[in-house]
């Protein structure tokens, strides 16, 4: 739970601003005291930064945390499997930068196409921004369920071959990302400035998750791998192209055990299906 949990609450805290404008509204844990920043609400003028307050006006807490996601049946949950809550569904976010970050979404992005240039004969199609793993897969309270999330590296890496010669594709990568050959990725990029260059490129490719999100409010198509874990009705946007696993496990939910039923879906939902819902858009 991280970046894209942070952007799920920016359009509730929108409305909330408008009903109490005089208000500091501040994202925290109301039984704790406490407010929490994230890199996700900086430039947000509906979202205060909690670490520096002004004592003197009035202070609304939106409690929203790890224990209170709206999507979890917490009463229905186990120490193994997440319940989902299937009357939640979630509003696009609100993502605001500034100059800086867009300047240099700018230049990487003209970077992107002269690396294009130099490896290619034709023109691209379109601009895909790409992530194809979490940060947390190798955590060690997350990493069972990123690991059940994952489509596979096999499925991105053929995936990536049948069609970077037709997209330009800017792949995100950090410390736990397996890179690509023939895609152009990025050193030293911030998960803002990476939110930034996807506002520049066409369309999203990768896992639910926090860049599924990021696409959403950037109001960004995406093509988007749920396997069986969670189900798009519970957390994807119409507008995206959602690929699951209709399996009667589905939504299994399992956190803390390596489950069989994800990896059958990694095998089911096949390099081709992805590739022709990247094609039709």
């Amino acid at each position: 739970m991280g970046y894209g949990d942070d952007l799920l609450i920016t359009s509730f805290a929108s409305k909330i601003k408008q009903k109490y404008p005089d208000r500091q509204i501040v994202i925290g844990k109301v039984s704790a005291k406490k407010a929490y920043h994230s890199i996700v609400y900086e430039n947000n003028p509906n979202i205060s930064d909690c670490r520096n307050l002004d004592p003197k006006k009035p202070i609304h807490v939106i409690d929203y945390h790890p224990g209170n996601r709206p999507y979890i049946d917490y009463s229905k949950s186990t120490n193994t499997h997440y319940i989902w809550n299937e009357r939640f569904k979630p509003v696009a976010g609100e993502l605001y930068f500034n100059e800086n970050e867009l300047s240099n979404a700018d230049r990487i992005i003209k970077e992107s196409k002269i690396f294009w240039k130099k490896n290619n004969d034709r023109d691209y199609n379109k601009i895909i921004f790409m992530e194809t793993s979490s940060t947390k897969v190798n955590d060690k309270n997350f990493s069972i369920k990123h690991k059940n999330k994952d489509w596979g590296y096999h499925n991105w890496q053929a995936l990536v071959n049948n069609i970077k010669r037709d997209y330009l594709i800017i792949h995100s990568v950090h410390g736990e990302t397996k890179k690509f050959n023939g895609v152009f990725s990025p050193s030293n990029l911030d998960f803002r400035l990476a939110c930034a260059i996807m506002k520049k490129c066409d369309f999203y490719v990768g896992p639910e998750g926090g860049f599924g999100h990021v696409a959403a409010a950037l109001n960004k198509k995406a093509v988007l791998y749920f396997g069986g874990w969670i189900s798009p009705d519970i957390i994807g946007y119409d507008f995206h192209e959602n690929i699951y696993f209709e399996h009667k496990q589905s939504p299994c939910g399992s956190y803390r055990n390596i489950c069989n039923h994800c990896s059958e879906a990694r095998e089911k939902i096949t390099v081709d299906i992805f590739e022709r819902k990247i094609r039709s858009i």
